[in-house]
Order: C-alpha cells, then structure tokens, then sequence
C-alpha cells in the first residue's frame, strides 16, 4: 500500500510540474507576442528545467524549441543552435517526424543566416524529405522549408535548382494565401530572371 502511495505521490508531482512548465511556456509566448523578450526567456529556461526535472522528452522538446527561438530573437546563434540541436535528438527519439521536421528546418535556416550554407543543406534536405513523405504535412511548413533552400540554393550560385524551388514555394504560399511569402517569390523570381 505504501508503494502505490509513494507512485501516485511522485506521478502527482510529476504532473504539476508539467502544468506549470505548460503554463510557463504560455506566459512566454505572451511575453515574446509583446516584444518583453527577457521575460520570455526567463519563462522558457524555467519551462525547459521543469521538463527536464519530470522528464519529459516531449514537452522539454517544445520547450526548447521555444528556448531556441527566443536565443536567436536575442542574436545568441550559439545558445540557439544548442536548444534547437538537443530538440532535434528528442524528436528522433520520440519518433515524431512533423516536429522533427520543423526542428531541423530552423536549425538549416540558423546556418544559412549565417552564411555557413554547407552546414545548412543537409538539414533542409532532411526536413524537405520528411514533409514531402508525410501526409499530414501542413502547406505551409513545406513552403517555409522550400524557400529556405531556395535561398541557399540562390546565394550559392546555383540559380536555376533556385528557380524551382521558388516557384514551388510561390505555389504553396498562394494557396495558402500568405501574401507576403507570394510577393517574396515573386521578388526574387524576377531577380533571378534580370
């Protein structure tokens, strides 16, 4: 009897410190939404804490993806990578391939916006398979992912793989109406043709 006490005790703590991690990462967001970007991080590290303290690969891979995101809002590309990286080993782990693939995705575009396009590709590559094999695939993650190796694809020189890649995105962007994506494609597909 004791041990079943002890079990639903520990299960207990468990899932209040998964609450309050949830309700940690909700604050954050809010913070991030209103530009208080050290109150967000604060709120991030901490959720990341509590989901390492329960253990939970799934909500700690959130919360570091998260995490990630605010380090590089604050220009920490190191910090960033690292956050987003360990994320990348937790979804390869739990086997959740939608979030493996929005993980890698930011970890190709950290590289790419830093110029370091061979250390990009392969991670686009990786995220561009997993959407492309995935039904569940959301229009505009696959778009997100495209025009980022279009971009890499374009400031390396090799112009017309550039081409495709954005008259693809330009596709999926219109069809899920992101003007803005559409005008970008269409931008750089006139510059490509200049």
């Amino acid at each position: 009897m004791y041990d079943l006490q002890k079990s639903c005790a520990v299960l207990w703590v468990l899932y209040l410190m998964l609450e309050a991690a949830d309700k940690l990462l909700k604050q954050a967001i809010q913070s991030r939404r209103e530009s208080r970007v050290e109150d967000a991080r604060r709120d991030f590290v901490l959720a990341v804490e509590l989901c390492r303290s329960a253990g939970s690969a799934s909500d700690l891979a959130v919360s570091l993806v998260h995490l990630g995101q605010i380090e590089r809002d604050l220009h920490h590309t190191e910090a960033s990578l690292q956050h987003y990286e360990e994320a990348a080993a937790l979804c390869r782990v739990e086997g959740n391939p939608l979030r493996l693939a929005h993980t890698v995705r930011h970890i190709a575009d950290i590289y790419c916006d830093e110029h370091q396009y061979t250390l990009a590709e392969p991670y686009y590559n990786e995220a561009l398979a997993i959407y492309r094999s995935h039904d569940l695939t959301a229009p505009l993650a696959l778009a997100n992912a495209i025009r980022g190796l279009a971009i890499l694809k374009q400031e390396t020189g090799q112009f017309e793989p550039a081409k495709l890649l954005w008259q693809e995105a330009r596709d999926l962007y219109s069809r899920v109406r992101v003007d803005a994506g559409v005008a970008e494609c269409n931008a750089r597909l006139d510059h490509l043709a200049g």
